[in-house]
């Protein structure tokens, strides 16, 4: 049996604002009205890069960043050391020892973010300041649709993850992990310390 729990005060106030706007459905045989469209959103002026022309033939940029967050793949593999860079030295050489881990390979998204979340958090609450997260390579898989599954989807979407709030509050440094402690199966996650 579960208990209703009581709103807290703000969830009160959101719900009172949510059903002071709420109108009232129409009872059978009235007709609805449409309601009127509101006028089109002016046009944004963001300054935006123009796409390089198409030719047929032309060689394709393999190494061109196609992410979802522009200049995260660079930020972690090649530079954007925000760390002491002695101790940096030594977490690439595989010299620190990650003082918590987790393991999400085998995860779905939908589970393996919160796991993340709550692990990421939970470590840095108390006072840890390097953890591995193991994603796994990522299968080579070809479902055979029309469109193409991304190689490693964990391995692509958590370094994305821990730059996001609420985790980029507690993440200083995130960089792949040594050979001994999972390569390129794995990051090393530096946390910021506590305040």
């Amino acid at each position: 049996m579960t208990r209703k729990r009581r709103l807290r005060p703000e969830e009160r106030a959101l719900w009172d604002k949510v059903a002071a706007s709420a109108e009232r459905l129409p009872k059978h045989g009235k007709v609805m009205t449409e309601p009127t469209p509101s006028p089109p959103a002016a046009p944004s002026r963001a300054k935006t890069e123009p796409m390089a022309p198409f030719r047929l033939g032309a060689q394709v940029d393999h190494h061109a960043d196609h992410d979802l967050l522009p200049g995260l793949t660079e930020q972690i593999n090649t530079g954007g050391v925000a760390m002491d860079r002695k101790a940096f030295g030594r977490l690439k050489r595989g010299k620190l020892s990650p003082e918590a881990r987790i393991d999400l390979h085998g995860m779905t998204l939908e589970r393996a973010h919160p796991a993340l979340t709550g692990f990421i958090l939970n470590a840095h609450a108390a006072g840890r300041r390097l953890v591995l997260v193991i994603t796994g390579k990522g299968k080579a898989r070809d479902e055979g649709g029309p469109i193409p599954t991304r190689f490693g989807v964990l391995r692509h979407q958590v370094p994305q993850w821990l730059r996001m709030p609420p985790l980029s509050g507690a993440v200083l440094q995130v960089t792949e992990a040594h050979r001994s402690h999972g390569g390129a199966g794995a990051y090393y996650v530096y946390l910021r310390r506590r305040r």
